[in-house]
């Protein structure tokens, strides 16, 4: 499963959808780590923009998956505020991996800038990626899996040198956890549109987009309201791997909609 998780703003929700689910791989962005504070809610502000966050989501969404092993890849420490006091705040994305399935290999890195220590910065804003590499016992292969949460520019989608360079790192950094006989799963929020640059560069590396490429419509839900209806992707190396592949619309847990891949 692939999600961003709109900081945790539908957690009465999230939560439960995913310990129901309990994905054996959850690809999540949108994630915060907060150590300084014990609320559940904190306020993300950025000029007009003012997003209620759930403090510490990696602890609740790794509590709602006890049977996983989780990862955080933070971008950048920032502020959260608590009515008028600032609370430092980490936020990246995040990785679980459910225990019967060994993590052979993995690597962490930045598909734009470089870990932002002092806030949270201009946008478009430090963006990280992680990458895992399974052995399925079951299947007897090797799965490769990596996402990202793609640079948010504030003109739009639209391409962009840096969004080339990202989409270049991304798949780096997918070649560093895949051998030449793994099934490759890349994912993520990339923030672009169909027909992007970033996903030619993909397609150009032998990997098969399967949001558009089955005749999906969008991959947001009715709590987005702004003109795009896509901004996660999944895309895979060998179609012939896949059981099956869904855009979920029920539950909403967030502004996007869970990717959910079975191989």
């Amino acid at each position: 499963m692939c999600l961003n998780s709109w900081g945790g703003k539908l957690h009465e929700v999230l939560l439960p959808y995913l310990a129901a689910s309990a994905p054996d791989v959850l690809c999540l962005q949108e994630v915060t780590h907060s150590p300084a504070s014990d609320k559940d809610w904190l306020t993300y502000r950025d000029g007009d923009h003012v997003l209620p966050q759930r403090a510490n989501l990696f602890r609740d969404v790794s509590r709602a998956l006890p049977d996983h092993v989780a990862v955080f890849c933070p971008a950048a420490q920032g502020e959260l505020w608590d009515a008028d006091r600032s609370i430092p705040s980490q936020w990246g994305l995040a990785t679980f991996v459910h225990r019967a399935l060994p993590v052979i290999g993995q690597a962490q890195g930045f598909v734009h800038k470089d870990y932002a220590p002092d806030g949270f910065g201009a946008h478009p804003r430090s963006r990280s990626a992680h990458g895992v590499r399974l052995y399925d016992h079951g299947a007897g292969r090797t799965v490769s899996v990596t996402h990202m949460h793609g640079l948010r520019d504030l003109r739009g989608k639209m391409d962009t040198p840096e969004r080339a360079v990202q989409a270049r790192r991304l798949l780096d950094l997918s070649r560093q956890v895949s051998g030449p006989e793994d099934t490759v799963v890349v994912c993520g929020d990339f923030n672009v549109e169909p027909g992007s640059e970033t996903l030619a560069i993909l397609a150009e590396a032998g990997l098969s987009e399967l949001v558009t490429g089955r005749g999906f419509e969008t991959t947001r839900t009715s709590h987005y309201t702004k003109p795009g209806r896509f901004a996660d992707y999944m895309l895979v190396n060998r179609e012939r791997d896949l059981r099956g592949f869904d855009v979920i619309r029920d539950p909403e847990v967030s502004d996007h909609c869970p990717l959910v891949l079975d191989l």
